[in-house]
């Protein structure tokens, strides 16, 4: 059984990936709209707050993970579970970031397929130049 510290440590790691999470879809959503609009300068400073965010995430992840670790537990939903299934506040928490990081996934493969039909766009309009170009 785990302790009443590791369950508020376990709570207040979730607290803060779902913060993280929450701040990671702003950026995303902000993403999309330049995207959209095909404002390249404001994308290339976004990238570095997305970044950021991205590493601190994963810092979350990795402290989750030394903590389910540290009660011989695998960093996976049903060790969440375990250690906090008297506290429902955490388990609702918990169950929110999850949806969170699922929507994140989504907006972000949406994002990514933006861009590679940017990236196609671009490069067949290069390809006309260059074969103008070379037309004698």
């Amino acid at each position: 059984m785990s302790s009443a510290a590791t369950v508020t440590r376990l709570a207040n790691l979730i607290e803060a990936e779902f913060t993280q999470l929450r701040r990671f879809m702003d950026v995303l959503e902000r993403e999309e709209a330049l995207l959209v609009a095909g404002d390249i300068d404001a994308l290339q400073a976004l990238t570095a707050e997305k970044t950021e965010i991205f590493q601190q995430l994963q810092r979350q992840h990795d402290a989750r993970a030394l903590l389910l670790g540290s009660e011989r537990l695998p960093n996976e939903d049903a060790s969440v579970r375990s250690v906090c299934k008297g506290a429902p506040a955490t388990l609702a928490r918990w169950d929110a970031t999850l949806a969170l990081a699922r929507e994140a996934r989504a907006r972000n493969q949406i994002n990514g397929k933006l861009i590679n039909e940017r990236m196609k766009n671009n490069q067949a309009g290069l390809s006309v130049l260059l074969t103008a170009v070379q037309a004698p």
